[in-house]
Parts: C-alpha cells; structure tokens; sequence
C-alpha cells in the first residue's frame, strides 16, 4: 500500500499548491488506482468537493466508460487517504460499501472515526487502517494552516 500512499501525497501536495486543504485520495480497484484527486473545495467554492468525493465521482465515470455496475466496484475499492475522511466522506464510503480504508493522521475537529464512529450507523464492517505516514499528512495540514485561507469566513467578532 506504500506505493498507492505515495500516489495519494502527490495528490496533496498539488493540493496545497492550489491553495487547497492539502488531502489526497487515491482509489484502488484490482490492484490499479482507477481515481486520484484532492480537494477542490476552495476553487469551485462547494464544500462537497473532498477529495474522496472527486474519486467517487471520477470511479462512477470509470464504471460507465467500462460498462460496469458501481454496485460490484466499489465493494473491491480500497481507498487510500492522506487524512482521516471527515463524517461526510466516511458516510459516503460506507453508503457505497468500499472494502476498505486506508489513511495517514487522524482527523480530530471531523474525523468519521475519531469524532464520530460512522460504522456504527451503517452497522457495516469495512477495514480502517489508520497512521500510515501519519507525521508527513499532518506536516502538510500544518504548512497549509501556517498561511491564510482565501475562502474561510470571516470571523465573527462580539460588540
């Protein structure tokens, strides 16, 4: 899997250079990655545009152009995450039923594992591995927070 991690850094790091949140995904299918993609949150100003959500939407385009039924694909799909998927992502990896779910540091304001346990709504066992080059994903979401982020709301300041 350290191969398909490294594909998911490369991910983050073109995130981070966009001015994005700096999570990469990879997804992979009979040992392939069919998806790759990174947040594009701040670009297109959709707060759905994780970087898991762009490999749902990328691997829902690989089942079409290969006349595949997604129902089949994505319980073969390993997915493999610089960060923990936050709650929304986590509940779309279960809806979807992914085999599994790799991923670097935790995701401790969003996490769908460390603040909620989304499996326990699904009642859905998928694998979660977690801690794969941990210190490197929260390096990056540390260079990334040392800057301003262009999109964030501006504060809200009491009278």
């Amino acid at each position: 899997m350290e191969i398909f991690m490294e594909e998911a850094f490369i991910e983050a790091r073109k995130a981070i250079s966009a001015g994005e949140v700096p999570v990469g995904c990879v997804f992979i299918y009979n040992k392939e990655i069919i998806a790759r993609g990174s947040n594009d949150v701040n670009a297109t100003k959709n707060a759905t545009r994780h970087a898991e959500f762009v490999c749902i939407d990328q691997t829902l385009e690989f089942c079409k152009e290969k006349k595949l039924n997604w129902k089949n694909v994505f319980p073969e799909v390993s997915v493999v995450v610089t960060v923990e998927p936050c709650i929304m992502c986590a509940s779309a990896l279960y809806e979807l039923g992914v085999k599994e779910i790799i991923f670097g540091c935790a995701n401790d304001r969003f996490g769908g594992k460390t603040v909620v346990d989304v499996e326990s709504f699904y009642g859905k066992k998928i694998t979660v591995t977690a801690g794969i080059r941990a210190n490197e994903a929260m390096e990056l979401l540390k260079e990334f927070y040392k800057g301003e982020n262009p999109s964030a709301p501006v504060p809200k300041t009491k009278r």
